[in-house]
C-alpha cells in the first residue's frame, strides 16, 4: 500500500506512545508516502507531520472493518 497516499495515524507525532482520541491540534503522524513524492520516501517506515486539520491531495487514510467476534465458534 506504500505510496499510494500518505495516510494519517492516530499518533502524535512528539509522543508515539500518546494515541489518545481527542481534539487537539497536535501534530500528527502520516506514514508511507505517496504517488506525487519521490521513490524514497514510499515506505512505512517515512513519516511526516502535521496539524489534523491540514488536508491535501496526497494524504488519506486507510480504513478497518473489524467484524464482531462469533462467540458460538
Amino acid at each position: 500500500m506504500a505510496g499510494n497516499v500518505w495516510e494519517w495515524c492516530l499518533n502524535k507525532y512528539h509522543d508515539p506512545t500518546d494515541n489518545s482520541i481527542n481534539q487537539s491540534n497536535d501534530y500528527r503522524v502520516l506514514r508511507g508516502g505517496s504517488w506525487y513524492d519521490y521513490a524514497f520516501s514510499l515506505r512505512s517506515a517515512d513519516r511526516l507531520w502535521y496539524s489534523p486539520d491540514y488536508r491535501l491531495h496526497d494524504f488519506g487514510f486507510r480504513v478497518v472493518y473489524c467484524p464482531p467476534s462469533d462467540a458460538a465458534h
